[in-house]
């Protein structure tokens, strides 16, 4: 993978770690606290984030509450929900927010002054713990509870964004507000967005980072890479997934059921090679398409010899990977319509009518663009104005 050939700088210090070490600059004596996290929620120590918080305020420490895939991460695929359980450690209540209800009841919130939020997202705007931060963020609004994002970086940047916005009428739980794909913030960010639009009342503190800069990936900010969810294993999954993701939406496999979700895509159609030649000719920058053969152990396609490609990203700043992701679309429409490609019918994400495509991507729009063949760079320019438009809504919430 080629260098960002940017000055190297100190570790970046998460908002847990400032939390932990400064905890009467954000929190005042007495505070009752629930604290939303998962196994991602770590320092550079590899400390969890209950370990931090409860080694800083005891227990004062209320409940836990847990994102999809469930507190420990351990709950493998989509639409399967979690069940509220006890902390084995502390004792003390953990809600599943992916379960009954993805808006904290009252009865969750009950007793609580403030609600810690540590939770790891991707840069993309299907990954659904924005959302479950939305949704807190109403939840306490209601009740009168203060919410404090402990901040963390965007593993994929925060200069580069991409894709259009979601028109709301496919607003679902991989979409919830007007983003783009790819949206260029960091969730305690994000959160300030949702507040300045109007879109949240809660009471709002970010905890900020320290050394984080907007040009940053992963790699640059020296911190360790715990996985947020089963199958977002390396920084390299989150570098392809915004594109990846919308491979949910067809009968293609997104590689699940494989050691590189997202990275690995095909189906059981055609020969070796032919997809990775087609996208080669797309003029895709930062990216070389691998053709590789492969038998998915579960999920689509499970037991069966699939063909399709690995992307291996050669330049990350460069690299559009939505772009890319509808570009794999393309290819396989024009290739492997007639054959069994297509869109896979709802429900998805709690949502009944809409097909899955076009909550991935936002817009019927850009869906029949695809289906049509139209040229890659056309279909960038359907977007170019309303994503200009986001860049410079986003930047008064911008805190670095």
């Amino acid at each position: 993978m080629k260098s960002s050939n940017r000055m190297k700088s100190p570790r970046v210090l998460t908002g847990l770690e400032e939390f932990g070490a400064n905890p009467s600059r954000h929190m005042s004596a007495g505070e009752r606290v629930g604290l939303l996290m998962n196994p991602a929620s770590v320092g550079a120590d590899y400390r969890s984030s209950r370990d931090v918080v409860f080694g800083a305020i005891g227990d004062q420490l209320k409940c836990i509450f847990g994102p999809q895939h469930g507190i420990n991460a351990d709950v493998q695929d989509n639409m399967i929900e979690s069940d509220h359980a006890t902390d084995p450690v502390l004792g003390i209540p953990v809600w599943s927010l992916y379960g009954e209800s993805r808006t904290p009841t009252d009865e969750m919130l009950d007793g609580l002054d403030t609600v810690l939020v540590d939770i790891q997202d991707v840069g993309t705007r299907v990954y659904t713990f924005i959302w479950t931060l939305k949704l807190l963020m109403d939840g306490c609004a209601d009740k009168g509870v203060r919410v404090v994002v402990l901040d963390r970086p965007n593993p994929i940047g925060g200069e580069m964004v991409e894709g259009n916005l979601l028109e709301l009428r496919y607003r679902s739980f991989v979409g919830l507000e007007a983003i783009p794909m790819r949206h260029g913030l960091t969730i305690g960010e994000l959160a300030r967005w949702l507040v300045a639009s109007g879109l949240s009342n809660c009471e709002l503190k970010v905890v900020k980072m320290q050394g984080w800069q907007r040009w940053m990936h992963w790699p640059d900010t020296g911190l360790p890479w715990v996985m947020p969810s089963p199958n977002m294993p390396t920084y390299d999954t989150a570098l392809v997934y915004p594109g990846g993701v919308l491979t949910e939406g067809t009968t293609a496999s997104e590689g699940r059921g494989t050691t590189r979700p997202f990275e690995i895509m095909g189906g059981p159609w055609g020969s070796h090679g032919e997809v990775a030649r087609e996208l080669e000719g797309c003029g895709l920058d930062g990216v070389l398409f691998r053709p590789v053969t492969y038998e998915p152990t579960f999920h689509k396609w499970a037991g069966q010899l699939c063909f399709g490609v690995q992307s291996h990203v050669t330049d990350p700043l460069g690299f559009k990977p939505y772009l890319a992701g509808l570009a794999f679309l393309r290819t396989m429409w024009k290739l492997y319509r007639d054959e069994g490609f297509g869109w896979t019918p709802p429900p998805y994400e709690y949502e009944e009518v809409e097909l899955p495509i076009h909550l991935l991507i936002g817009s019927s729009e850009v869906r029949e663009a695809v289906e049509l063949g139209v040229e890659i760079p056309e279909i960038e320019n359907i977007w170019a104005d309303e994503l200009a438009g986001w860049v410079e809504e986003s930047k008064s919430c911008h805190l670095y």
